[in-house]
């Protein structure tokens, strides 16, 4: 047979085509493997990306190519198989996961799950008096969602924002309940963010001296952080939290389906706590988010939750490992106080890291807070410096001989340690500008 251009083009098409059918072959075969090898990483608590062992792969895989020429092409191949590889065991770990948390005072699920809010009838208890909090923030289909799956249903949506979580709207809603004769053999479920959170729980811990809680968390930052661990309470006098009790949810819902009617800037506010928590525990995570921003939320939110997770089952209450989840809060609630609402928690929690942070951990800190959009500037002058730091002196952090803070000098360690308000006022000082 005689060859023409055309012809040997055919046919060089022909063999790109079958070798493209035993390469989307073989890549099945794999991601199959790898998603084996996920749920092994899961059960062992192995880390999912491992340097060396990517290397290795690398390395043996590229020493198949017998020609020279070629071999920096496939090593470049197989580093983005291992980057997909990645991606695709964290997919398999997050998109659908159950995630038990356990403590002294009773363990709990947390499902994590893409369109769990519609399935919330079967999720949870609700064959009993329900008491719903919500805010006029979150969308009325979701509260519709847990109402339409509950026997006896009581909605009460508050004014969005950090004026509801104060003593007297928390008497509100025991009224409410004391009003529609809620037992202590009913429920609260709490649709919202962190202030319908922490406000939620704390009436559930006092109603009857406690009755039942869920969670379902509609933000970022309480999908992460503040919906899960129990933290429930409410602000007085201008100090937050002030007010309040351990009192551990029967079950979480968290649904990233429900971000997508999320505020930008709220979703900007909950990766703040991802930061947070990288900084402090996860440097891989710290690394993703530098590198990818938000991009990836599933994983963030569940690598997030097992920080957390780890954390709360050690120290439900906060003695000792749980304050590290303070980092960013000490200075971060001042500057919140000192606002005025100007700045949301997150923004807040995002400067405060600042001045707690030092050396490669504050560059990455930085490099993470700027991927995910969050502002790393605060022109303060003296008389915001001082409100700071009042507000700081009567926080619940504080101790007998001084101010409790978390460090973090080094990407995924903490440190503590007590410092003067004169001490953070310096810290303030050396991170940022000071106007007269």
């Amino acid at each position: 047979m005689r060859y023409t251009m055309g012809n040997l083009l055919d046919k060089a098409r022909e063999e790109i085509n079958e070798a493209d059918r035993a390469i989307a072959a073989a890549f099945e075969r794999r991601m199959t493997a790898v998603r084996s090898v996920a749920q092994y990483k899961r059960k062992t608590g192995k880390p999912i990306f491992d340097p060396a062992r990517e290397a290795q792969v690398i390395e043996r895989g590229t020493a198949l190519i017998s020609d020279e020429e070629l071999r920096p092409y496939y090593a470049a191949l197989l580093a983005d198989m291992m980057r997909v590889s990645r991606e695709y065991q964290h997919r398999a770990l997050a998109v659908s996961d159950t995630i038990r948390v356990g403590t002294a005072s009773g363990g709990y699920d947390i499902i994590l799950r893409r369109g769990a809010l519609r399935e919330v009838g079967s999720l949870l208890k609700l064959d009993r008096k329900v008491m719903i909090v919500t805010d006029d923030g979150v969308p009325a289909e979701y509260t519709r969602a847990v109402a339409e799956a509950s026997r006896t249903p009581t909605v009460l949506c508050l004014p969005q924002g950090e004026d509801s979580k104060r003593v007297p709207v928390w008497q509100s809603v025991l009224s409410k309940m004391l009003e529609s004769g809620f037992t202590r053999s009913d429920c609260v479920v709490a649709v919202g963010g962190g202030v319908v959170g922490d406000l939620s729980g704390f009436a559930a811990s006092a109603y009857m001296r406690g009755i039942d809680f869920y969670n379902i968390p509609t933000t970022l930052l309480s999908q992460i952080d503040s919906g899960i661990g129990g933290k429930t309470g409410v602000d007085m006098d201008g100090v937050k939290n002030c007010v309040g009790a351990f009192w551990q949810p029967r079950r979480v819902i968290i649904d990233p389906n429900v971000l997508s009617t999320l505020d930008p800037r709220q979703l900007r506010c909950g990766l703040a706590e991802a930061v947070k928590m990288a900084a402090c525990f996860d440097s891989e995570l710290l690394d993703e988010i530098v590198l990818n921003g938000g991009e990836d939320i599933d994983r963030i939110i569940h690598d997030s939750l097992m920080i957390k997770r780890s954390v709360v089952e050690q120290d439900e209450r906060e003695s000792g490992l749980r304050r590290a989840l303070n980092f960013g809060h000490t200075l971060g609630h001042g500057i919140e106080a000192a606002s005025g609402g100007a700045l949301l928690h997150g923004e807040c929690v995002a400067l405060g890291m600042l001045p707690m942070s030092a050396g490669t951990a504050k560059e990455k800190i930085i490099s993470a807070l700027h991927a995910v959009g969050l502002d790393t500037m605060l022109s303060i002058t003296p008389k915001l410096r001082g409100e700071i730091l009042d507000a700081v002196s009567h926080d619940k952090k504080s101790a007998s001989d001084g101010i409790r803070i978390i460090t973090v000098d080094e990407p995924g360690r903490y440190g503590e340690s007590i410092e003067t308000a004169e001490q953070l006022g310096e810290r303030l000082d050396r991170t940022f500008a000071v106007h007269t």
